[in-house]
């Protein structure tokens, strides 16, 4: 049987250390080779699924933007010019009149009296007139006789000539009180839409009332009065200067529907220095009355347009603290981010002045997922509807 003889102190100190130098060779010789390995690439970024669309070149108009109020042409609150009962009206509240239709009618008993009382009167001088007519016209052959006197010839004269004027007074007189029985019936001073009855029949009326019988307001055609910032003038007033009407379109509230299409007939004189806006007005034909006065309206007057401009959808256009930018993707598939200047965005389409070039491709949507130089590929929805003008990749 083996006995076992224990190492001696010193002998343990030599195993021991030999023992550390085995281990420290190992390690220096696998540091050595690992340094000496090639470093691994780095795993490159995967591509990005997003949106694509085409820069686009065509005409587009210039617009500028407001909102309205829609109101009558004209107002004309009908008045009676005579003091009188009321006898009937003639109209239905809240129906078209044309311009000239009875509307209301006073009693006209005492101007009938009155122009019969004249008409009267003019018989009697005409009666005189004539019987002085025919002295004169004796007198004058006895004055050829020598029956009668100078004298008497030029009074009867005069006798005819005062008979003659009276006749014209009654013409006057005739003419005036056929003017005050005319205005017994009120008509329509002009065509429209009749609001309300103020009075009715049976009341007595003064000239002096200040409500009036009714209300007409003209509605075809129909004016929108609406402001624009005061910078807008000098550009209104260039587009004026080719001797056209500046088209202007009216839209519902929420923009989506053209309501009519009309043109602009005043730029206001002076800009409200309070609100730094410039009020306009424009006319629209309005045959179906889609515009009522009073309605709020959304504007697009019309300048001009963009001949053959750059489009992008507007979800293109990015903003970020050095302004405004685009992801544009290249030949490579990568995408980079370029500086654009807008030039204006209307309709959900932005018209670019710098930055772009007809054909490029850019970023619609999905632009936060996206950094300089990744690679960026159309996603499963890149072909989906885009603003008309832009074209999806992979499309015609």
């Amino acid at each position: 049987m083996a006995t076992y003889t224990p190492l001696s102190p010193a002998r343990r100190r030599l195993y021991r250390a030999a023992l550390i130098l085995a281990l420290a060779t190992m390690a220096w010789f696998a540091l050595r080779s690992r340094a000496a390995a090639p470093p691994s690439a780095p795993k490159a970024a995967p591509a990005v699924h997003a949106t694509l669309v085409r820069v686009a070149r065509e005409d587009v108009p210039h617009f500028l933007i407001g909102v309205g109020t829609v109101q009558a042409q004209a107002t004309v609150t009908v008045k009676t010019r005579l003091d009188g009962q009321l006898e009937r009206v003639d109209y239905v509240e809240g129906e078209d009149v044309k311009a000239g239709q009875v509307l209301a009618q006073l009693d006209a008993r005492p101007l009938r009296a009155q122009l019969e009382q004249v008409q009267a009167q003019k018989a009697k001088d005409e009666a005189q007139l004539a019987n002085a007519r025919l002295d004169l016209d004796r007198y004058t052959r006895l004055i050829k006789e020598d029956a009668t006197s100078q004298q008497t010839l030029d009074t009867q004269r005069a006798l005819a000539a005062q008979f003659q004027a009276a006749v014209q007074a009654d013409d006057a007189q005739i003419h005036y009180a056929q003017v005050q029985l005319g205005y017994a019936t009120i008509t329509a001073p002009l065509a429209g839409r009749v609001g309300a009855r103020l009075v009715d029949p049976g009341n007595i009326v003064h000239a002096s009332d200040a409500n009036g019988l009714v209300v007409i307001n003209q509605i075809d055609p129909i004016a929108v009065v609406f402001a624009l910032p005061g910078d807008a003038v000098q550009a209104i007033n260039r587009s004026q200067q080719v001797g056209r009407r500046l088209a202007v379109l009216a839209y519902s509230r929420n923009g989506d529907a053209l309501l009519a299409r009309g043109e602009l007939v005043l730029v206001n004189n002076q800009i409200d220095v309070a609100s730094g806006t410039v009020q306009l007005k424009a006319r629209f034909a309005n045959p179906q009355h889609v515009l009522w006065p009073g309605q709020y309206v959304n504007v697009r007057l019309l300048l001009g347009e963009h001949a053959q401009a750059l489009t992008v959808p507007a979800a293109v256009v990015q903003r970020g603290q050095s302004g405004t930018y685009a992801y544009v993707v290249g030949a490579d598939g990568k995408a980079q981010m370029r500086p654009i200047e807008v030039l204006q965005i209307q309709d959900d389409k932005a018209v670019i002045a710098k930055g772009l070039q007809a054909g490029e491709t850019v970023v619609l949507d999905g632009q936060y997922k996206i950094k300089p130089g990744v690679a960026v590929v159309a996603g499963p929805g890149g072909g989906a509807s885009v603003t008309p003008g832009a074209t999806p990749t992979g499309q015609p």
